[in-house]
């Protein structure tokens, strides 16, 4: 069984709630191997979604490069960034997000549920099949036995829901239950 439940919560009331499980922490501030599953973690060469022979070092790179603004365009250097910081482009700096473009050499742009669709969810299930089959092998190998509790950030499990940030955990349950979201 797969349960995410927020890093916010303490570690002595997941356990409580879970006694026997095996905890996994897949946010970019996990202590060990796991971390590779945060869309913050550089494990390079993920394809750009629409833009042929470009690659990212994250899908957060992807996710906030293609971000276009009131005040600012795409930002492809965020494709480069590798050490997990400085990598948010916020309202508070560029004014309102108008949407994600479609590419870097298109005019398209995409609203906020259409790039999760078309943009975020296509980039991390190639991170999960091409950088981290190893890691979700194991989620795997260790749910057939006992309760894996992912945690994440982020606890929204619904891909309309534009209210909140996707849980990238979800994502990687939902992978290994066969249900990704296409």
């Amino acid at each position: 069984m797969l349960v995410i439940e927020s890093k916010k919560k303490s570690l002595d009331t997941i356990k409580a709630a879970y006694p026997d499980a095996y905890i996994i922490d897949v946010t970019s501030h996990a202590e060990d191997d796991f971390v590779r599953l945060s869309p913050f973690y550089p494990n390079g060469g993920i394809p750009v979604p629409f833009s042929p022979m470009k690659t990212s070092a994250s899908v957060e790179g992807i996710w906030q490069g293609l971000k276009v603004f009131e005040t600012e365009g795409i930002d492809k250097k965020m494709f480069g960034v590798k050490n997990m910081k400085n990598i948010k482009r916020t309202t508070r700096k560029f004014g309102e997000c108008l949407g994600h473009q479609k590419g870097v050499n298109s005019e398209e742009l995409l609203g906020y549920i259409e790039a999760r669709k078309q943009i975020y969810l296509p980039s991390y299930k190639w991170v999960l099949e091409n950088r981290c089959a190893d890691l979700v092998k194991t989620i795997r190998v260790i749910a057939q036995h006992k309760t894996v509790v992912l945690l994440d950030y982020e606890t929204n499990t619904d891909v309309m829901d534009s209210r909140k940030p996707l849980s990238h955990a979800s994502l990687i349950k939902a992978y290994i239950e066969g249900n990704y979201p296409e």
